[in-house]
């Protein structure tokens, strides 16, 4: 008898402990999210910071119909297949309720095709080719920021204000860049008929030859440059840039350059006068920002970049569209992201159908600007 008690103990413990799991999973609304951490930490690891806030917040608030957030990240190796598989894991093996991520736009529209199969709603975060939510888009699959046209077009009319001929352009050879690229010249041509574009230098991300591209481009004497170029590609496209005397007397238009996570591995090498996107955190008084900034610093001992930004309106979305939907079924989010609208740091951000934020929330478009503050 005393030896069968214990057993008998031990196998009830085992039996509430299972009986506990069904509800604990009850009380939380999981967010599975794919990124390419290892591959994108500049952007990336400040983006997670950006989530970590976003779920204190709403958590500490009381979360969302009464339940908690939770978030379970995986690293898709900058891989669309990789992308794929994870995604898959997270739906069947961790029983996520909404599917969020990515960074790049390949992997972002690998991971869409798959939400279209599945027919689960997907919220993509950074993946900006237009082919995202417009050739290739479908009716699950939703992007918090603008793509690369909205991008482009904010900056073709300060191209032209610049009144040069000869073009040259320099970007990454993947969906992103093309896509970019192939926007910004489709624009330019329109609003200047007379525009040439002498050179094209298309290189595989994060694989720069920077001294060929650099006396490529300097051997087609163009009067301006547009560049798609970012993160450690940029750095040593600038750096080479300035060593070989490629932007001087050159009107330099680019994408992305503005974003501080990129700025930082730059410091004193930024180029000045260059017209970009990005954030100018510091610039920002507003009284949303001033609150997630002050926030943001009394976490993390640090001031905010792009991706912060981003993971943070990331959460603040599916928050939003979770309430709106009253629950996480696809279907019903899928017609409840449809002109949502979403608090972030610069304020409520009206909606279209398939991009949430509007093109002004986390671009910034800046003639001649300087040296960004770090």
């Amino acid at each position: 008898m005393n030896a069968v008690n214990p057993l008998r103990r031990a196998i009830a413990l085992v039996a509430l402990t299972l009986a506990a799991l069904p509800a604990q999973a009850q009380n939380t609304f999981k967010i599975g999210e794919i990124n390419s951490y290892k591959a994108q930490p500049a952007f990336l690891e400040p983006y997670k910071k950006g989530m970590e806030l976003a779920i204190d917040e709403i958590n500490a608030a009381g979360g969302v119909l009464g339940k908690k957030l939770e978030l379970i990240t995986r690293d898709d190796n900058a891989n669309p297949g990789d992308a794929v598989r994870v995604a898959e894991e997270l739906l069947s093996r961790e029983k996520i309720d909404v599917l969020t991520g990515t960074f790049l736009s390949n992997t972002g529209l690998a991971v869409a095709d798959f939400a279209k199969q599945k027919k689960t709603f997907f919220l993509a975060g950074e993946p900006l080719t237009d082919k995202l939510t417009w050739q290739g888009g479908n009716a699950y699959t939703f992007r918090l920021r603008p793509g690369t046209y909205m991008q482009a077009a904010m900056l073709v009319p300060e191209a032209v204000k610049l009144k040069k001929k000869r073009w040259a352009v320099v970007y990454p050879n993947y969906e992103y860049g093309q896509s970019a690229a192939a926007a910004f010249k489709a624009l330019l041509k329109t609003a200047q008929p007379d525009v040439e574009f002498v050179a094209e230098q298309a290189s595989p991300l994060g694989k720069l030859d920077a001294g060929s591209v650099v006396q490529a481009l300097a051997d087609a004497k163009p009067d301006a440059i547009f560049n798609v170029l970012f993160g450690a590609d940029l750095t040593k496209f600038v750096r080479e840039g300035n060593t070989r005397g490629l932007f001087q007397g050159r009107e330099v238009v680019s994408l992305l350059t503005g974003e501080p996570e990129y700025l930082d591995a730059l410091k004193d090498e930024t180029p000045n006068g260059w017209i970009v996107t990005g954030y100018p955190w510091s610039s920002y008084n507003t009284n949303e920002h001033k609150a997630f900034l002050q926030a943001y610093q009394a976490k993390f001992k640090d001031y905010p970049r792009m991706g912060s930004v981003v993971g943070y309106v990331m959460i603040k979305s599916v928050a939003a569209g979770v309430a709106k939907a009253q629950g996480v079924d696809s279907e019903k989010l899928r017609v409840a992201f449809r002109g949502l609208q979403v608090a972030t740091p610069f304020g409520k951000s009206p909606t279209g159908q398939k991009t949430i934020s509007p093109p002004w929330v986390p671009l910034w478009a800046a003639p001649r600007t300087t040296q960004a503050k770090a």
